[in-house]
């Protein structure tokens, strides 16, 4: 069974259901092994789909399809009234205002965000790979839930599982991305010893850059993506073990 892990602030409330998916519950096999939703991936695509049918029924949505983006590391949300008809578009975060309507962002290592105006009926889902977060994704979703509807004192955002900062190491011309933007973000670098290589604190970044947006309600719920092999899919364990590919665990939101 699919159980995933709850936000504090998200949960308990009556008109969203919500869940941050591990790869724990599903069908798949091999490097695959579990909940792997990802549709980008070389994964059976008819293990994939029950997978995606075993998310949706944990969210009580059956016969549900999953709306998640063709990810491409941007700064782009968009907002979506019903399913996706055909081939999703290439963005990073989708916003919506339908009930029944199950919106999600896939990771293995990213950052997922989940958002909620509870009171407006407004709900999010963001990606936040390293250049997402830094280019402005987690300001254009809130910009495109404000347009549909929301109120930015009424907003909850909950950060998902990812990369944590001791096992995301980066080499100095990465810092220097985030430095030369602005210098105090040099605190979400550290070098644990004298000669080591600089390690970046993604979730760090992420909770910074929302509070900064205004919103007052962050849940986090950062469990380390790479540590936990027999909870989460990671990108980086895969590549540094010279694996062919690697799953994707889902995080979803959807009002009911």
């Amino acid at each position: 069974m699919a159980t995933p892990i709850l936000a504090e602030n998200l949960k308990g409330l009556n008109t969203i259901r919500h869940g941050f998916f591990t790869r724990e519950g599903g069908v798949s096999g091999g490097v695959y092994a579990g909940l792997n939703v990802g549709l980008g991936s070389k994964d059976d695509r008819a293990n994939i789909m029950e997978n995606r049918t075993r998310v949706a029924n944990t969210l009580d949505q059956p016969d549900q399809p999953l709306n998640t983006l063709y990810q491409v590391h941007s700064a782009t949300a968009v907002t979506i009234d019903a399913p996706f008809a055909e081939a999703p578009p290439e963005a990073d975060a989708v916003v919506t205002t339908v009930p029944g309507v199950i919106i999600g962002a896939l990771a293995a290592d990213c950052t997922p965000v989940l958002f909620a105006d509870p009171e407006a009926g407004v709900i999010g889902a963001a990606h936040a790979g390293w250049r997402g977060a830094l280019s402005g994704i987690l300001e254009a979703t809130l910009e495109a839930m404000l347009a549909a509807g929301a109120h930015l004192e009424s907003m909850r955002a909950a950060i998902g599982p990812t990369i944590n900062q001791t096992s995301y190491e980066v080499g100095p011309e990465f810092a220097l991305k985030f430095t030369s933007e602005n210098a105090q973000f040099e605190r979400f670098f550290e070098t644990p010893t004298p000669s080591g290589r600089p390690h970046f604190n993604l979730p760090g970044f992420v909770e910074h850059r929302l509070a900064a947006a205004g919103v007052s309600s962050i849940a986090t719920e950062t469990h380390c993506t790479y540590e936990n092999e027999s909870r989460f899919f990671s990108y980086r364990r895969a590549t540094h073990r010279g694996e062919p590919d690697y799953g994707r665990q889902i995080s979803a939101i959807v009002l009911a």
